[in-house]
């Protein structure tokens, strides 16, 4: 019997898989302890995961949905450079060729588990693992070095805090991805182990703050050498043709196990509508539809009734409708359907061209993948409380309440750029109470604390509270918000990309909606609080104060007597 052949049990594939996915959460620690900016550091804005040599989805960290969901369409865009030397590393993060929005800088390195025939280049853990310093610089030229196609990739994408455009933090109230920062195609950022100068230096060039931006792409770089060398460790044990077998037969056997997980499933046909407050620009709701499909074997989702494509910066690439859709539906099946290629096929997206959720350039992008994708969740939810009465929450908070901020350090002289988001409430279920102050579905990420934040930044964070009562009311009750106000303590401009602030969470069998959430600028102690809309930019003066108060969470049934009034 070949290896190819070989017959892989369920004990070897547990801990094949198990062995892959610690390889990238070693990613995800050697970034997260190497990097410079809070949101790196402190909110674990980042992901990481590893494909074989067709860009298929081997395993991935518990890290953030959004980016796995979307991550093999950047390694599907970074292959097509190939052939590769050894040492090669991919950078981008056009949303137009594998990326999600601009912030999300995405790097991908091939693996090579044994030395090619006449691959002369630097071998895996001999380059530089600094995007920025050490090792050899230059123009390489690939003398003596033969290019050949990998074994594996290793990739990693991070939210930078700032990648330039019309407003610190790079997520603007925008009508065209130009404004929205510097855009990457697919480029090697660094070749057969050298590290061109060019490429990095027009990147630094364009951003407002460059040191920070250095350092966390060098963590990056160092998390890529991580996966490789441990890839290549982990392929030595059995040799490296048994472990790719042993991945071929993982990804059957997920796709196996998925296809019985969708035959528990009722069969049938549902459809359900949700919708964004605004696009930002004007104050007409964008709309979201889903006709999912269940037919014993997998699902469909067609997003062919949702709106054409915004003005605003809501669209949402189809790398982030798909890893949405994926999220809704691996949340059905169950913990014991790995997440790799596998469940992936099982999975058909329609998503037409022109759409809110599968936009033409030059569109507009930035609040897509951080807003839309939450409201494709909550709509695919929808659509499978209708196939799962009893099985299925409430609306969770529905946005991620993006905060930006970016000025001039009084304490440095130096620029600052800030970005993080705000947690809310999940919804309730059929036999529990939503969680409060929570980041939910689409985001995985911590908060940041108010030392690291008055640290890094010239703020002050004057209150940080649960939301009491903002929940929705029912048989169980829906979380509750979180309530964040921030000082400044220099001018600064901010800018905030929300939603839920003119509906609530929608609730499930009779429960109430959660409370929508609400935005406020104080601009000095005697000032009156204004009231903002869910998506704006504002030059702030020192001593102003920015308040978000993020959405509850649904309720679920109906109440079977009178409870708490809800207060703020």
């Amino acid at each position: 019997m070949s290896v190819r052949d070989r017959k892989f049990d369920g004990v070897a594939l547990a801990l094949h898989q198990g062995l892959l996915t610690a390889c990238a959460e070693e990613m995800g620690a050697t970034l997260m302890r190497s990097a410079h900016s809070p949101n790196i550091t402190e909110r674990l804005d980042h992901s990481c995961a590893v494909f074989d040599a067709d860009a298929r989805l081997v395993a991935q960290a518990a890290h953030i949905p959004v980016h796995l969901g979307s991550m093999p369409r950047a390694v599907e865009v970074a292959r097509e450079l190939g052939p590769f030397f050894p040492g090669d590393a991919v950078l981008l993060n056009d949303p137009f060729a594998g990326g999600t929005h601009l912030p999300d800088l995405t790097l991908v390195t091939p693996v090579f588990l044994h030395e090619k025939k006449g691959a002369s280049g630097p071998r895996a853990g001999a380059h530089a693992s600094s995007a920025t310093g050490g090792g050899e610089r230059g123009t390489p030229s690939g003398k003596g070095r033969a290019p050949c196609m990998p074994d594996y990739f290793v990739a990693s994408r991070a939210h930078h805090a700032d990648v330039g455009g019309a407003a610190p933090g790079s997520l603007p109230i925008a009508r065209e991805v130009y404004e929205e920062g510097f855009r990457i195609p697919p480029v090697f950022l660094r070749r057969a182990g050298v590290l061109p100068d060019a490429v990095l230096a027009l990147l630094l060039a364009n951003v407002r703050t460059p040191d920070e931006r250095r350092a966390d792409l060098a963590a990056q770089m160092g998390a890529q050498d991580t996966g490789e060398r441990r890839l290549r460790e982990l392929a030595a044990r059995e040799g490296a043709r048994a472990f790719i077998a042993a991945t071929r037969a993982l990804l059957d056997a997920t796709e196996k196990r998925a296809r019985a997980g969708f035959a528990r499933l009722p069969r049938g046909t549902w459809t359900f509508a949700d919708a964004l407050d605004d696009d930002g620009l004007s104050s007409a709701p964008v709309r979201i539809a889903v006709t999912l499909t269940l037919d014993g074997r997998g699902a469909t989702l067609d997003f062919s009734d949702s709106a054409r494509q915004a003005a605003g910066p809501v669209n949402a690439v189809l790398a982030v409708t798909k890893a949405a859709s994926l999220y809704a539906l691996r949340c059905v099946l169950g913990d014991d359907v790995a997440v790799n290629d596998g469940l992936l096929r099982t999975v058909r997206v329609i998503a037409p061209e022109g759409s809110v959720v599968n936009p033409l350039p030059p569109a507009a992008v930035g609040a897509g993948n951080v807003e839309t994708s939450q409201r494709i969740v909550d709509t695919v939810m929808g659509a499978l409380a209708l196939a799962l009465p009893g099985r299925v929450p409430a609306a969770s908070a529905g946005t991620m309440n993006n905060l930006l901020l970016g000025g001039t350090d009084p304490r440095t002289g130096r620029a600052f750029a800030y970005y993080e988001t705000i947690g809310g409430g999940h919804g309730a279920g059929p036999s529990w109470n939503g969680a409060s102050a929570m980041q939910t579905h689409m985001t995985n990420t911590r908060n940041t604390s108010a030392e690291a934040l008055e640290h890094a930044c010239p703020v002050r964070v004057v209150e940080a509270r649960i939301r009491r009562g903002s929940g929705g009311r029912g048989r169980f009750r829906g979380g509750d918000g979180i309530v964040r106000s921030l000082e400044m303590l220099a001018p600064a401009r901010a800018t905030v990309i929300a939603d839920r602030r003119v509906r609530g969470p929608w609730g499930l069998a009779g429960g109430e909606s959660g409370m929508p959430g609400e935005n406020v600028t104080r601009e000095h102690t005697k000032a009156s609080p204004r009231r903002r809309p869910g998506k704006f930019t504002v030059d702030l003066p020192k001593g102003a104060v920015l308040t978000v108060a993020s959405p509850g969470g649904g309720g679920w049934g109906r109440r079977t007597a009178a409870g708490p009034k809800r207060r703020t």
